[in-house]
């Protein structure tokens, strides 16, 4: 009976001194559990970006504040859509392409105008210089920029090289955005702008034959089973953004939003670096599903000369939707 006594006592006492403490210093005996989402198989950039910021934020939270990541559109929400869904709270934080983001904002399509980055320190330049706009306008949704994801550069899958203005003439091709409809609707394709989840259907059903996407985004989608060319026209190298609701990261204690922040700048930094090895990973697991890579040697200057157009064309509409401030951002 002594004993028991001693150890109530002793239990009684530790709660009492437990709930006595200031809030900030217990909330380590708390789990805070988000939900992340992506369009993207996990096996892409951004799917890499999702389990990187999951791992790196269980680290840097101690286990106090966990992650579970959903891919391939599980959650129901598209890129297009997730702006809205982070802000209110049908997700905590979620991953979107920006170009898909357009329609929010087209600030959002700055990664994804034509040929303005030709190699990855270009786009890393171009992300750096636009990323307190990001940050600001994203602030306006109600949420908090964590970390941008780089893609390869964007190609054409087909079922043939795209090397000529007739091969890409009334081609029926999926386009991530609506700069991108625009430029290839100009050259002659019969552009049409739609998610990667809705692309799929109608490659099984034959109303799309053609991709504008990465080798990154094709891989993970095993395009090949249905296009088996890739032709390098290097048209962009976009991004992805990822975002946490501001609510619930403001509910956070200061010591593990600063965790948050760690975690987020870590993920955006493996994210870059890993794009410097991901085209050639891509190529070598293409070739071996059978894909033919035509470079971007390959292609007519007749051909070069019509995208070139379409592009001047569609960051001049560009510059006008988005505004002065946009527009300053350009190289």
């Amino acid at each position: 009976m002594r004993i028991t006594r001693r150890y109530l006592t002793g239990g009684l006492a530790a709660a009492a001194l437990l709930l006595a403490l200031p809030a900030g210093n217990h909330a380590w005996a708390q789990t805070i559990a988000w939900t992340m989402a992506t369009e993207y198989p996990a096996t892409s950039m951004p799917g890499e970006g999702l389990r990187s910021f999951a791992a790196n934020l269980a680290k840097e939270s101690g286990g106090r504040v966990t992650v579970t990541p959903s891919f391939d559109a599980s959650a129901g929400v598209k890129s297009a859509d997730m702006v809205a869904a982070v802000r209110d709270g049908k997700v905590t934080a979620g991953d979107a392409f920006a170009g898909a983001m357009g329609k929010v904002d087209p600030l959002f399509l700055l990664s994804s105008l034509p040929f303005l980055a030709a190699t990855n320190e270009d786009a890393r330049k171009l992300y750096d210089r636009a990323r307190p706009a990001y940050v600001a306008r994203l602030n306006a949704e109600k949420q908090r920029l964590l970390y941008a994801t780089p893609w390869p550069p964007s190609g054409i899958w087909a079922k043939a090289p795209i090397t000529t203005p007739a091969s890409l003439k009334g081609l029926a091709i999926r386009t991530y955005d609506a700069t991108s409809t625009k430029v290839l609707g100009d050259a002659g394709a019969a552009a049409v702008n739609l998610s990667f989840a809705d692309t799929m259907p109608k490659l099984t059903d034959g109303s799309v034959v053609g991709v504008l996407s990465s080798g990154d985004g094709g891989a993970g989608r095993k395009l090949w089973d249905f296009l088996p060319h890739f032709t390098e026209i290097n048209y962009a190298v976009p991004l992805s953004l990822s975002s946490v609701n501001e609510a619930a990261y403001q509910a956070l204690p200061p010591d593990l939003r600063a965790a948050v922040d760690r975690a987020a700048a870590a993920t955006e930094v493996s994210q870059w670096r890993l794009l410097e090895s991901r085209l050639a990973e891509n190529y070598a697991r293409m070739k071996a599903n059978g894909v033919t890579i035509t470079g971007n040697s390959q292609l007519s200057a007749d051909l070069r000369a019509l995208l070139a157009k379409s592009a001047g064309s569609a960051i001049a509409a560009w510059k006008t939707e988005a505004g002065a401030a946009a527009a300053a951002l350009l190289p």
